[in-house]
């Protein structure tokens, strides 16, 4: 028997006889590593389990500890939903059904709205059918054949899909599981037996391929895990979660809204949330300033040559609103700062001596977003980007990025978030530029990260069209992942724009340009930062920092004398004058999470003190109020995140 080479993670290799599956392997490894087994990568591509591997390959098996494991597992399980759904509802047609960051979703066609009843009788489907331990089969077909089969069952949906495919450049597949056929590209787990919890979370209106114009589905999300604790510990996350929505809590405190009935997608920011931005977008600009940055402001609107000459027209019309018609000639609102700030530096010459440029703005943008994917703060319409441009020399562009990662570490660090997780996206297959321009930006990226000590993974091909960059993800207090900054080299606009400097020979030569976003926008930020603290902010940024919370009405002089000391040292104060209960008012100013609550009474007033309770500690015993205010001062002053 021909033997093959088979190379594993920790650089080994071992032969095997041709035609050996990851599977197999895995048995001659160990009989857990099998049993736990559930997709494979060769030679950098993820194969189910039971592909024969008839050539020298690199090998790596992944488990439900990984995310190409998990990834995998999810995708399975919304198949393993569908085949319970087709069961219970021989009518259904069906559209997509991936794996997502935590689960799966499936979107389905039937001739009812499901209910939490019916979730559950699904549910109750997809354990008796995963008992059964129906393995998942992969079958290729021709174009026509798929497009045969899936006209025979009458789900227009997925000759839809097939249409559009190249079978030449494309491989198109199906799986047989039991007896249900799904159009797929794998990879699957082995077998249905591996799915063993089950829970089906929700289920919601969608629209055919995300387009309001089209038919209007429902979409079932669901978990699947191996082990019951993992399904009861992800189901308490979902609750803590559930407590610390924005949506919900923005309306519990009073910090912004939403009115569709004036504009889908557009935020209203009461005077509470409000606060909170004057106190991050006071901060921000500060630490812009003393970190080398000059603070621009540009136009909202453009004419469209503008547009034109940046490729947004070409490349990014569909995310835009429509023109407007300005003395005979058509202007757009703006999506991106970028082509303003470019305006600027081609306002005058520049020399070598003049760069590098960091120019930075809170510029209010505009994007169009499909009404199905908005979602409170989270993914709006109109926002306020953090926003900053670096034009520099070849030579300092290495140091610029190493200046922007530290400034992003410090920014997130200064708003509580700990974790960062660093990528380095790299060159997609359709790209502007040169080899060699691409190249050196990506090394220096690398270089970058290399030198201040970060560890990143590569993005393959994860680049924008316009160059490499560097994307960082920070974990909340619920270690959930969400993408944030970014920096992103661009090769595309000084092109475009025709940009220029004159270097130290006296020559023309092209400016390195960077886009930076530290906080991405502050509608987005705001959203995450209400869900991480969920709703209880560090007394810098709590939009009310002291209630000044009077034992009865005799003690409301003394209560506004208090309340005036501290509006004096600016500390942010409501004095609560209602004549109601102290343990009602106590418990109302619990609910609205004020870190300090002031409670004064006579023995305060003899004393000139304050009874102090903290969100959440409750009673920290009497101060006197000029310590109260130094300590409280240094809490802010330092942006201490309690």
């Amino acid at each position: 028997m021909e033997k093959i080479k088979i190379k594993f993670p920790d650089g080994s290799v071992k032969e095997f006889d041709k035609g050996v599956t990851p599977l197999e392997i895995a048995k001659s490894i160990s009989n857990r590593l099998a049993d736990e087994a559930l997709v494979a990568k060769i030679n950098g591509k993820l194969k189910d389990l039971n592909s024969p591997i008839n050539e020298d390959a690199e090998l790596q098996i992944f488990t439900f500890d990984s995310p190409e494991g998990r990834e995998t597992y999810w995708h399975s399980s919304s198949h393993l939903m569908a085949h319970a759904i087709q069961s219970i509802f021989p009518e259904a047609k069906f559209g997509v059904g991936p794996a997502i960051d935590s689960g799966f979703y499936y979107d389905i066609d039937i001739n009812k709205n499901l209910t939490e009843e019916d979730l559950l009788t699904i549910e109750n489907k997809m354990l008796e059918i995963a008992s059964q331990k129906n393995p998942f089969l992969r079958k290729e077909l021709s174009k026509a054949e798929a497009m045969k089969f899936f006209t025979e069952k009458g789900d227009e949906y997925k000759q839809e899909i097939i249409s559009e495919l190249d079978e030449n450049s494309e491989v198109i597949s199906i799986y047989n599981e039991g007896d249900f056929t799904d159009l797929c590209t794998g990879p699957h787990i082995p077998d249905t037996g591996k799915i063993k919890f089950v829970k089906l979370l929700s289920a919601s209106g969608s629209y055919w391929r995300g387009d309001e114009k089209n038919k209007r589905m429902q979409r079932i999300y669901g978990i699947t895990f191996p082990k019951k604790k993992m399904l009861e510990d992800h189901l308490a996350f979902l609750e803590e979660a559930k407590k610390r929505d924005h949506r919900k809590l923005g309306k519990q405190l009073d910090l912004f809204s939403i009115h569709e009935e004036a504009g889908a997608g557009l935020i209203y920011w009461h005077p509470k949330g409000a606060r909170i931005r004057n106190t991050i977008e006071t901060f921000w600009r500060a630490a812009h300033l003393k970190n080398g940055y000059d603070i621009l402001y540009s136009p909202h609107m453009g004419k469209s040559w503008l547009w034109e000459t940046s490729g947004h027209l070409s490349n990014y019309k569909d995310n835009m609103y429509s023109p407007m018609t300005i003395d005979e000639q058509e202007y757009f609102i703006k999506p991106m700062n970028c082509p303003f700030h470019i305006l600027i530096y081609k306002s005058q010459l520049r020399s070598y001596r003049d760069l590098p440029l960091r120019w930075a703005e809170l510029g209010t943008v505009y994007r169009y977003e499909k009404s199905g994917v908005l979602h409170g703060l989270l993914r709006v319409r109109g926002f306020t980007q953090d926003d900053a441009h670096i034009f520099c020399t070849q030579e300092q562009i290495e140091d610029e990025i190493i200046e922007v990662i530290r400034f992003s570490n410090y920014m997130w660090k200064s708003f509580g978030f700990e974790q960062l997780k660093y990528y380095i996206a790299t060159k997609p297959e359709k790209a502007v530029g040169d080899d060699a321009l691409w190249e050196k930006a990506t090394e220096s990226l690398k270089k970058a990260c290399d030198r201040e000590g970060i560890k990143y993974e590569i993005d393959e091909g994860g680049g924008a069209f316009y160059g490499p960059k560097i994307d960082i993800k920070i974990k909340d207090a619920l270690n959930r992942e969400w993408q944030m900054s970014t920096i992103q080299f661009d090769f595309n606009l000084p092109e475009r724009f025709d940009m220029y400097y004159i270097g130290e020979d006296g020559k023309e030569h092209r400016p390195f340009m960077v886009h930076r976003a530290l906080l991405g926008s502050l509608e987005r930020f705001f959203g995450v930062l209400i869900e991480h603290y969920g709703g209880a902010f560090p007394t810098w940024l709590a939009p009310v920092q002291v209630a000044v919370v009077p034992v009865s009405q005799v003690f409301l002089d003394y209560a506004k004398q208090v309340a005036d000391k501290l509006k004096e040292n600016d500390i942010i104060v409501e004095l609560d004058e209602r004549n109601e209960k102290i343990g009602y008012k106590i418990r109302d100013w619990e609910t609205k999470k004020v870190p300090y609550m002031l409670i004064v009474g006579e023995k305060e007033k003899e004393s000139n003190s304050v009874s102090v309770r903290r969100h959440k500690a409750g009673d920290q015993g009497s101060i006197n109020l000029q310590d109260f205010i130094i300590k409280i001062k240094d809490e802010i002053n330092n942006k201490i995140n309690n």
